[in-house]
């Protein structure tokens, strides 16, 4: 972070603390240090100075370990976005649910090229989780997601992170809810839950592709973005295509319910070997991962063979789905549907996208590929 000072020199600043857990918007005070560029020896030709370079590469540094502020409750979150464009500030949203890698600091670093303030929210959502889908085992690394963040050149200026999105007895000051028999309401996900009740749904995107095997996934997903997006106000939302399914209800849901928000889908970001980063990906063993690497390999050979003009699903489809299985994988689905739809096709004359999701022991992956004939 850098701080003009009356002189009008630019002055790089300092903080205290690398960063603040805090329920309320709280900005860490900043003392002015000296401009050590004042100091230097006078060089001829300063801008091919060695050290020059080292001392900007070290001011640059610091512009990087920009603190975000970290607010957990949702009105304190609401009046800062308010606040905020009340002064003409225009805010990007990068939802996450944390253990952040850097298919994620790369949606941060797009919201800084869209929008004058960025918020992240980190929160495992608990509304998209079956029964049979173990909520406890999503990876969480709270400390070391706030360092990656802080990291990013320009960082990012708050940090929403909620402890439940779906309780609501605090919010008007008085007692937690209760059940008849006077014990603590469960959470609104649970079968018995007497607290949240109303969802969102994307009623035909949400079926097929992940929704066919995880029914109730899509419904939790359209409903937090609808609470964050109601809670946060941002002007754009950032979400990655590895994900495309949700991308693409989240863009439908926009439109149909009018939230004057722009989505922006960012490009997978992969491996150097080719695999989407994910969060889950840790979970996998070394020999699990190499053969995972056979769902990006053979969704690239189906492109390659389309452009080729191979362009009969099914032969493509099988030729995935062998691929897959012969590495050790086990298929969820494997789909070609057109991009905006997501309805399967036949014959490959408009854009598409080649959907595949895929167990490697007991983790189960999701990657894709846009396909879009000339």
């Amino acid at each position: 972070m850098m701080t003009a000072s009356t002189s009008g020199e630019v002055q790089p600043t300092r903080h205290i603390t690398p960063f603040v857990h805090l329920s309320v918007p709280f900005r860490i005070p900043t003392l002015l240090i000296f401009n050590p560029l004042r100091l230097l020896p006078y060089y001829p030709n300063q801008e091919t100075s060695p050290l020059i370079h080292l001392i900007r590469k070290k001011i640059t540094k610091m512009e990087a370990s920009k603190e975000p502020i970290i607010i957990t409750e949702k009105q304190k979150m609401r009046n800062w976005s308010r606040q905020m464009r009340s002064q003409g500030k225009t805010i990007a949203l990068v939802p996450t649910m944390g253990y952040l890698h850097q298919g994620h600091l790369s949606l941060v670093q797009q919201a800084h090229t869209h929008a004058d303030l960025t918020v992240v929210s980190i929160y495992v959502n608990p509304g998209q989780f079956s029964p049979s889908e173990d909520l406890s085992t999503y990876p969480s690394d709270f400390h070391g997601d706030i360092l990656k963040l802080m990291s990013v050149r320009g960082g990012v200026d708050v940090v929403f992170h909620p402890h439940n999105l779906y309780d609501y007895g605090d919010d008007d000051g008085g007692e937690k809810m209760r059940n008849l028999e006077g014990e603590k309401v469960v959470n609104c996900v649970e079968e018995k839950g007497l607290g949240h009740e109303s969802w969102v749904r994307v009623e035909r995107l949400e079926k097929g592709l992940c929704g066919e095997s995880r029914p109730v996934f899509f419904r939790g997903v359209a409903t937090v973005v609808t609470k964050l997006f109601n809670i946060v106000e941002p002007d754009f939302a950032l979400f990655g295509k590895k994900d495309y399914q949700q991308w693409r209800i989240v863009q439908r849901m926009v439109r149909d319910l009018d939230f004057s928000i722009q989505i922006i889908g960012s490009e997978i970001m992969r491996d150097s070997d080719g695999l989407a980063l994910s969060s889950r990906n840790v979970h996998l063993s070394t020999e699990e991962r190499t053969k995972a690497l056979s769902i990006s390999k053979s969704l690239l050979k189906a492109k390659l063979h389309a452009e080729e003009g191979r362009t009969n699903c099914r032969e493509l489809r099988d030729m995935v789905v062998q691929t897959i299985n012969e590495a050790g994988g086990k298929i969820d689905y494997a789909e070609i549907v057109e991009q905006q739809s997501l309805e399967a096709v036949e014959e490959i004359k408009i854009p598409v996208v080649f959907c595949v999701a895929a167990w490697f022991g007991k983790v189960r992956l999701i990657d894709n590929i846009e396909i879009n004939m000339k």
